[in-house]
This record gives C-alpha cells, structure tokens and sequence, in this order.
C-alpha cells in the first residue's frame, strides 16, 4: 500500500480557511453597516442622498423626537439636566437672598410661597452668574417652583415686580435632582 487515502489537514490550510472565514463575516458586517447607513441618507432630509418620494411613518409617540440612541438624544438629556441645575441655583439664589413673604397680604394661591424678591433685585444679583434669568425664571414658573405676574418679566420696567418661592428649597433641591437624573437616564443605548 503506498498510498494513504485519509488525508489530515495540515495547520496551515486550516488557518487559511478560519482566516477566509472571518475575513467573510467582516465583509458582510460591513456590507450589512454600509446599506444600513445608506437607508438612512435616503430619509434624511440633509444628506445629498435624500429621496424626495420616501415618505417617513411616525407613531405619535416618535414624531419630533430624536432616533432612540443618537448623539442628538444624548445631546438633548444633557441639555435638560443642566436647566434642571440652573433651575435649582435660580431657586437657591431666591431663598438665600430673598425675604419671607408676610402671608397676612398674600391671596390664597401664594400662601405656601416661602421667599419673595423683586426682579430687579434677582437680576442684578442673577446676571453676575449667567444671562438666561428671563428663560430660567419662566421655566421655574412652569413646574410651579416660582410664582410672578405677567408673562415675561423684562429688566427696568419690571423691577417692582415680587418673584415667589413656591416651595421649599429642599423640596425643590429634590425636584431638580430627580428631574436631572431621569433626563439623564432616559438616554437610549447607542444601536448596533
């Protein structure tokens, strides 16, 4: 018998094959990435690859909303919790240089207000620290953190204007925390 029918593969084609064989799978993860961010242009209405005839289709809970997983979602939970952190240093500010209210003078809706400032006082003191006051004060108001007449508050013609304190400023340190952090929180995980 001078031949051996059963052959052993050598180590060295073994390795060629596993080497083609990863090799494959990268390709197609490539290939499977590159139609996937093709896709993706076509419905992006910025890109130069935007398909005029594609119409997207939104559940009301998605529409105006960012891709789950996106910078621009992270971007945006970011943003939220720094105007929860300036809503509360707004709010610290008004309960350290703020006065108590006399609650005999107060109508009913502003008796559990627990500091009063005038406008033109907070803006002189809110200004040295940023110079989104108006914005910030009209968010505070929002949550009911805040109480003032009118709708917007501008410097010199409502400097007599009173800005209440509508709770207490644990109370608040704990709504903003919590607000901070569930903003953070609600980022998607990045898709693969």
């Amino acid at each position: 018998m001078s031949g051996n029918f059963l052959t052993i593969p050598s180590d060295d084609s073994i390795q060629r094959r596993a080497r083609s064989s990863s090799l494959t799978d990268l390709i197609s993860a490539f290939d499977t990435k590159a139609q996937a961010h093709t896709d993706l242009q076509k419905i992006t209405a910025f890109s130069g690859s935007f398909d005029k005839n594609h119409k997207p289709t939104f559940s009301k809970d998605e529409y105006g909303k960012p891709i789950p997983g996106s910078k621009t979602e992270s971007r945006g939970a970011e943003a939220q919790a720094r105007v929860c952190t300036e809503m509360k240093e707004l709010c610290e500010i008004i309960n350290q240089y703020g006065k108590s209210p006399c609650k005999g003078l107060l109508p009913p809706e502003l008796q559990c207000a627990t500091k009063v400032i005038s406008f033109g006082e907070l803006f002189t003191i809110y200004t040295v620290i940023s110079d989104k006051l108006v914005g910030i004060l009209l968010r505070t108001r929002k949550y009911h953190l805040t109480y003032f007449e009118g709708e917007v508050l501008f410097q010199k013609r409502d400097d007599d204007v009173p800005v209440f304190l509508m709770q207490s400023i644990a109370d608040i340190r704990s709504y903003c925390d919590n607000k901070a952090l569930q903003a953070r929180r609600s980022v998607s995980p990045m898709p693969n």
